[in-house]
């Protein structure tokens, strides 16, 4: 699985707007190349506050990110908002009990699901260079659909307040 096939998969997600930066679209040079993943029925970057559901990063950010090691040539971590239960159960602790963990973590291993380095505490995950075996494609699938949904959801007008 590599970049493209993140990409084109969670295109084909309902409301959903991909954004590679680059130049001339207002994102920092510092982003350029690295894709961000937004629930947007808008059919563009949301402006009213909301983040990306998931993004694709392909090198460090000096100073802020760069625990991955991702100036390795070929090398780019899909980070994925899997929200507070699915990290526990994928990662054995709660958001919040990140800090205690951290250590444990080898944060430039690669296709394995781990913790975001930076949003860990926020319900992130990260998996560097997911492989193509059918299971581990199926499993970021999985990911990235749970990630849209809680989006989706996050997003929906609420119905009127019951008094």
């Amino acid at each position: 699985m590599n970049e493209k096939d993140i990409i084109e998969f969670v295109s084909g997600l309902p409301e959903t707007f991909v954004q590679t930066a680059g130049p001339g679209d207002g994102s920092p040079e510092l982003a350029w190349g690295d894709t961000f993943i937004f629930y947007a029925p808008e059919g563009r970057v949301p402006t009213d506050g909301r983040l990306p559901y998931a993004t694709i990063v392909t090198k460090d950010y000096e100073g802020f990110d760069t625990e991955s090691d991702l100036n390795r040539p070929g090398v780019f971590r899909l980070n994925v908002a899997v929200g507070r239960a699915e990290f526990e159960r994928l990662v054995g602790y709660p958001p919040a009990a990140h800090r205690e963990h951290r250590a444990e973590h080898d944060y430039t291993v690669i296709n394995r699901i781990i913790p975001n380095p930076n949003y860990a505490t926020q319900g992130w995950i990260a998996i560097l260079n997911p492989a193509g075996d059918e299971e581990t494609v199926e499993r970021v699938r999985g990911l990235l659909r749970g990630a849209h949904e809680r989006a989706a959801k996050r997003h929906r007008p609420r119905g009127p307040r019951q008094m």
